[in-house]
């Protein structure tokens, strides 16, 4: 270097760009098919999680649908033992809520039984002059069968129950197995949900303490808490929805002097935890009885029962109850619905949509707060 020169700059060259047979893929590559790439992988990931949760319930699905049966009866029962514990103690006010809760429900199912019971003579003469009212009702446009149709129909069933008894047989006998296991899912529920109901905080901060990293407890708690608030206001708001929809096919149906009106009464509320399916299949039943026991102008009173019923639970009820729990697309319940029931039956399809909103809400609460 000479002196009084300026310092000579180091020139930085451009990157040469590889060209040719040398040149990566990635370089090649569109750019949205390198991000639909990207999405596929990670959906694939995403579906085989899922794919083994489900396979890993499936081989526990007793102590599963047990779990999740306790979580619902914590978040119904859980705000009354939460005032009661105000002025008792704890354990008592657990006790007293799940106890009465037990007697309500043997109540109601007794009053039903008595109400079959009583009327079973009468409804045994009704039924049978109801299906000969069918039978007269098919006879006549646009379906014009023929009494030797019916008859042969009728023969065809009897040769069928009596070809088929011993099958019929074993399947009563497995639906025997099936009370067991319902009975001991259900003390499972019941003895969890005491642990739940008295205690859950203190055990949702023991696993979470115990399970995650401490870097990542504040996160997970809230999503946690997330979720769980998520599942309790679904709860709650299908109870409503469902206890409305039973209340007014209730009233439509003892006016309409529909026989075995309180057993279809309880079976649309508990068909309504199904959504979009449950309510119109009960109701479905609900027309068949009024066809056999009142005839063709009372079952058509059903129908359009099913209509308005659907209408007002679809448009007023689940818009209105479950807009402070959860708001899902009407697509992305019936998704949800069909998809539970090809995984697990009547289950799946009961448990897809809580599931789906619990797992929505849990996604939203991991997502990092806007600066």
């Amino acid at each position: 270097m000479v002196l009084g020169s300026r310092p000579g700059h180091s020139v930085r060259l451009p990157p040469r760009v590889r060209s040719g047979p040398a040149a990566s893929v990635a370089e090649r590559t569109v750019p949205w098919l390198r991000v639909a790439a990207a999405y596929a992988w990670r959906l694939i990931v995403v579906g085989v999680v899922v794919q083994s949760v489900f396979t890993v319930l499936g081989r526990f699905q007793l102590i599963a649908v047990a779990l999740f049966l306790a979580l619902v009866i914590t978040s119904v029962l859980r705000p009354l033992a939460d005032l009661l514990s105000r002025r008792l103690p704890r354990p008592l006010s657990v006790v007293i809520a799940l106890v009465g809760s037990l007697l309500l429900l043997f109540s109601l199912l007794a009053l039903v039984g008595n109400a079959v019971a009583g009327e079973s003579g009468r409804l045994a003469g009704e039924f049978r002059g109801g299906i000969h009212r069918i039978e007269l009702w098919l006879q006549r446009p646009p379906f014009r069968l023929s009494p030797g149709k019916l008859s042969d129909l009728q023969q065809q069933v009897l040769s069928y129950l009596s070809a088929h008894r011993a099958n019929l047989l074993n399947r009563a006998l497995s639906g025997f197995g099936r009370v067991v296991e319902l009975v001991t899912g259900a003390l499972l529920a019941l003895f969890s949900s005491v642990f739940f109901i008295h205690s859950g905080e203190r055990l949702w901060g023991w696993a979470r303490d115990q399970l995650l990293p401490r870097d990542a407890r504040p996160v997970w708690d809230r999503a946690g808490r997330a979720a769980w608030r998520t599942f309790a206001g679904y709860t709650r708001g299908i109870i409503i929805v469902a206890a409305t929809n039973a209340v007014l096919v209730g009233v439509v149906l003892l006016v309409l002097r529909v026989p075995l009106a309180l057993p279809l009464t309880l079976l649309e509320f508990f068909a309504t935890f199904v959504p979009l399916v449950g309510s119109p299949v009960a109701l479905g039943v609900a027309t068949v009885v009024a066809l056999a026991g009142r005839g063709p102008l009372t079952a058509a009173g059903v129908l359009v029962l099913i209509v308005v019923i659907g209408q007002l639970e679809g448009h007023v009820l689940h818009p209105v109850v479950m807009s402070w729990a959860v708001r899902l697309h009407p697509l992305v319940v019936a998704v949800s619905v069909i998809a539970g029931s090809i995984i697990a039956g009547v289950i799946g399809a009961v448990v897809a949509v809580p599931f789906v909103s619990v797992a929505w809400a849990v996604l939203r609460a991991l997502r990092p707060e806007p600066p």
